[in-house]
């Protein structure tokens, strides 16, 4: 990089930083400022704006904030108080955000429960909330009347949709109960003995590794994130943002929502994401913003367009998200024709965040060296074996130099940037803190994220901890090895995990494709032989008829690890390489049993 464009890459820098900590160094923990604070000085300003668009309609910012008073005196209606939580079970629609605002205005939380779930992972996503109430509407009252035998509170159903004749003693009209309800705003003495620090949702991580668990969301961490992009995306009055992404995760709910509401701008909300009729609502509802995830983007990029003229013909400004993969972030880029992309890294529950603001291809955010001060991170040498970060002599850890793999933590403090919530389970809470890390009696999150960073102070994701394992005396990430995968010719994704091995130390590598017509298995070979050392080429592949994703998009691993290679357990076609082979052979029942018996070699 030669010296004009270094310059010009360190002022979009600090320009768009500097935007972002202007928007957030209000926010104070120990403010009695919340959400719903900033959001009716949003309403007063700009009233008869546009805030939701939503199936063909529009609601004002003065209509968005009187469905939620509604909400609020609704809940104050059913004894619920301050600290009390009430689960939301609902797709993307326009009373999502009026339902929990509303409930913020007098200090009920809300749980924000993931509304492709059922059974179990339901039942135990509304236990732990400690819910009492939930309200559903007629797409996700089938999956909730199924589990109520397995919740531990009684629990009042309130149906929106609903007709008041269908009514039972458990099962309520939301909108009968709505209607007569005022729209005026609560007392703001009702929540006068509040603070920031207070909790206002709960949100799940999305349980790809087990049961989610419900992260505590403060007002403050809530504030943080949505006055965050409101600082970064600088939208106006009359602009749109495009949100595809579930409202119960923070990517969309938060971030995105917080873009629009904060600045006085509109956010076009569609349901569910579809890449068939992304770019046709882009220019139908002319959004200047989107926000996504990694495998939105990759999504895009994989779909063939059957007018590619029409991808372009956008008036985009800025997208911003999480998780878009190196090999995707150039083509995406450059085939949509995209101005700014703003790659973001932070947790639900915890207190690091990263920001890339100048566009610098696959890195999750920059810490330059000379403002190491002002960002909550350190990456600290790890053990992968042990699975826990590496100590010296003195019991401490040790910080990782340029370019060395570390795990990314973040040192826990009062303020709101600092600051861990935790979860509703205590003892996973623990799980997260570290402990003696630099020095002794500090306490630092542990993100559960390898990383590196380079000289320049950009940082780049290389795997989630317990998805990187050892094979052959090696370390392999499997998010590496993905990236090499996903490359082969007819290949649209690949997800790669370690699988014990009967009479092996460590664990083996298997792959498991997604694969578009005219895939070979001898082309696929000779792309891992090319573009890999001999430990991390995948030993076992499963070629997937179909993937069980969760709402943001992301594989179900553990599903795949848990019934591994074994012929009796899968059903899709199997394939393994042997040591001395250089190919990939049919793995059936016969494979399996010589591989047990130590007749089979990988």
């Amino acid at each position: 990089m030669n010296l004009i464009d270094g310059i010009k890459r360190e002022f979009i820098f600090l320009k768009r930083l500097a935007r972002l900590l202007k928007r957030i160094k209000p926010i104070d923990p120990k403010s009695s400022n919340l959400v719903c604070d900033d959001f009716e000085r949003v309403v007063d300003s700009h009233g008869g704006a546009s805030a939701i668009i939503f199936d063909g309609k529009s609601l004002t910012y003065r209509d968005l904030d009187a469905m939620a008073n509604r909400y609020a005196h609704w809940a104050r209606a059913r004894g619920l108080k301050i600290g009390d939580t009430v689960a939301l079970l609902m797709p993307n629609r326009a009373e999502y955000i009026a339902v929990w605002m509303g409930l913020n205005k007098v200090g009920v939380v809300t749980a924000l429960i993931n509304n492709g779930l059922t059974g179990a992972g339901l039942a135990h996503c509304i236990n732990i909330s400690g819910a009492s109430h939930t309200i559903v509407d007629q797409s996700t009252r089938h999956a909730f009347e199924d589990i109520t035998s397995q919740l531990s509170h009684h629990q009042t159903e309130w149906v929106l949709g609903m007709d008041k004749d269908h009514e039972t003693d458990t099962i309520r009209s939301l909108d009968h109960a709505l209607r007569g309800v005022s729209s005026v705003r609560p007392d703001r003495q009702i929540r006068q003995d509040m603070t920031a620090h207070d909790t206002a949702l709960y949100i799940y991580t999305s349980g790809t590794t087990g049961l989610p668990k419900a992260a505590k969301i403060s007002n403050s961490r809530a504030q943080l994130y949505m006055q965050a992009f409101a600082g970064i995306s600088r939208m106006k009055e009359g602009e749109r943002i495009y949100i595809t992404l579930p409202l119960y995760h923070s990517t969309g709910g938060l971030c995105g929502v917080g873009a629009a509401l904060m600045n006085g701008a509109a956010i076009v909300l569609k349901s569910r994401f579809s890449a068939t009729q992304f770019w046709s609502d882009i220019r139908t509802y002319n959004c200047q913003y989107f926000v996504y995830i990694g495998e939105l983007c990759r999504y895009l990029v994989n779909h063939e367009s059957p007018t590619p003229e029409d991808e372009t013909r956008h008036s985009l400004k800025m997208v911003f998200g999480n998780g878009m993969r190196p090999d995707v972030w150039k083509t995406f880029k450059a085939r949509f024709r995209i101005p700014v992309i703003i790659e973001f890294y932070g947790s639900t529950e915890g207190n690091v965040s990263l920001f890339n603001f100048d566009g610098q291809a696959g890195a999750i955010g920059r810490a330059p060296p000379y403002l190491r001060s002002a960002f909550n991170i350190r990456l600290v040498k790890f053990d992968v074996e042990q699975e826990l970060p590496e100590r010296n002599a003195k019991g401490l850890c040790i910080e990782c130099k340029p370019d060395e793999i570390g795990e990314a933590i973040g040192i826990i403090g009062q303020d709101a940037r600092h600051s861990y919530s935790g979860y509703a389970d205590k003892a996973a809470s623990e799980k997260k803190i570290l402990r003696d890390v630099f020095k002794k009696g500090d306490m630092w999150f542990r993100t559960g994220d390898l990383m590196k960073q380079d000289k320049d102070g950009y940082l780049y994701f290389v795997d989630r901890i317990g998805d990187t394992f050892r094979f052959k005396g090696e370390n392999v990430s499997t998010s590496e090895v993905g990236e090499v995968c996903a490359g082969a010719p007819e290949v649209e994704e690949a997800i790669v995990y370690g699988v014990e091995v009967p009479h092996y130390d460590g664990k083996a590598g298997m792959v498991a494709l997604i694969v578009r017509d005219g895939f070979r298995i001898e082309d696929f070979c000779q792309h891992v032989l090319a573009g890999l050392p001999s430990y991390a080429r995948p030993r076992f592949v499963r070629l997937l008829q179909q993937a069980e994703t969760t709402g943001t998009f992301k594989y179900k691993k553990m599903d795949l690890v848990k019934v591994g290679f074994d012929p009796a357990e899968v059903s899709d076609p199997l394939f393994v390489m042997k040591e001395d082979g250089g190919v990939y052979e049919p793995f059936d029942a016969a494979c399996y049993a010589r591989l047990v018996s130590r007749a089979y070699r990988l």
